[in-house]
């Protein structure tokens, strides 16, 4: 790989970052869709933009984007320091962000939304803010739920504190909804491309074989495992593994990445609510073809555009806050 230089305009510091493998070079440069912005920085394959996602997203033209991955500030009961809208707001908040994402998506381009859940405050009971959201996407903005995912992630504290360790009336949440939204039944997509090895009982069977069978369900049970030799099982809708051989879970508290040990080495702020980059990476491989455009319109520590520049896709960053989007620079090495 070749080294490419970049320059941020806002210091006018070169900085030199290594060139992915799979960058398409025939492919425009993502700042170029923004002709009348300047980026805060940009690298061989993508661009970040410092300022509300509304005004920039409006910049940028129709039908120009392949996926839309995101976790906006979810609403929390207790505030973040990083910004979140109360959840009586939020569905009023989102909305327009939304609409800019479905202008600016493809046909076949999909939008795909991180979004935790909330307690009600005082109860322990759940809000239904993110369901609305999602009703709210479908039937007033014309968006399909193609699917609900899910993001399994065991590093979840156990709260509110109250319910689940005090009074012990309610469990630890380890869940958190990623709906895949499209602009048509069907947006571009392809399993293949996020097939998991297969289990020990698999191969097991596949080398054994199996008695013609059938379920109680009525479901026939064929002796023929030809389907073995497709690469791999389909994944199941929970988001929890890196395809690998041995299970990894998708945590989000690292503390001992690039990202993280470089923030700390300069005294930089970390992002409190990073996503692990299992997340992007599924969803990126699913759903879009190298040379493809990502864009993250609450980037935080910019994690999906690392993945992005890392599988030969394009992309661009938008986040709100500066200090966050200036320490998104350790995603993309020395």
């Amino acid at each position: 790989m070749l080294p490419m230089a970049f320059v941020m305009p806002k210091t006018n510091t070169i900085i030199e970052a290594r060139q992915s493998e799979l960058f398409v070079p025939e492919q425009e440069h993502p700042s170029r869709l923004l002709k009348t912005l300047e980026p805060l920085y940009r690298t061989a394959s993508g661009a970040a933009y410092l300022g509300d996602s509304r005004d920039i997203l409006k910049a940028m033209p129709d039908n120009s984007v392949n996926l839309v991955f995101t976790s906006p500030p979810y609403a929390l009961h207790f505030k973040k320091e990083y910004g979140n809208v109360s959840k009586a707001d939020y569905v009023e908040w989102f909305l327009p962000f939304a609409q800019e994402i479905r202008r600016v998506l493809n046909e076949d381009g999909s939008f795909v939304l991180n979004i935790g859940g909330s307690w009600n405050p005082g109860s322990p009971t759940r809000s239904l803010y993110h369901y609305k959201l999602m009703i709210a996407l479908v039937e007033e903005l014309g968006f399909h739920l193609a699917q609900e995912c899910y993001w399994y992630n065991p590093a979840k504290m156990p709260v509110p504190a109250e319910w689940v360790t005090v009074r012990r009336i309610r469990i630890k949440d380890s869940v958190e909804h990623v709906w895949w939204l499209s602009k048509t039944p069907h947006p571009k997509a392809d399993n293949r491309k996020v097939l998991r090895p297969y289990s020990a009982d698999m191969l097991r069977l596949a080398k054994k074989g199996v008695k013609t069978t059938v379920r109680p369900s009525g479901h026939n049970i064929n002796a023929s495992f030809d389907k073995i030799e497709s690469g791999g099982s389909i994944p199941s809708n929970v988001v929890q593994d890196q395809f690998a051989n041995e299970m990894l879970i998708a945590g989000n508290n690292a503390a001992n990445d690039a990202y993280t040990k470089r923030c700390k080495a300069s005294g930089m702020k970390i992002h409190p609510a990073r996503f692990p980059a299992t997340l992007p990476e599924f969803f990126t491989k699913l759903l879009t073809d190298e040379g493809d455009l990502v864009v993250d319109p609450f980037a935080g520590s910019n994690t999906a555009g690392a993945v992005a520049e890392r599988l030969g896709r394009r992309w661009i960053a938008i986040d709100l806050l500066e200090e966050y989007l200036e320490a998104s620079k350790f995603r993309f090495g020395e």
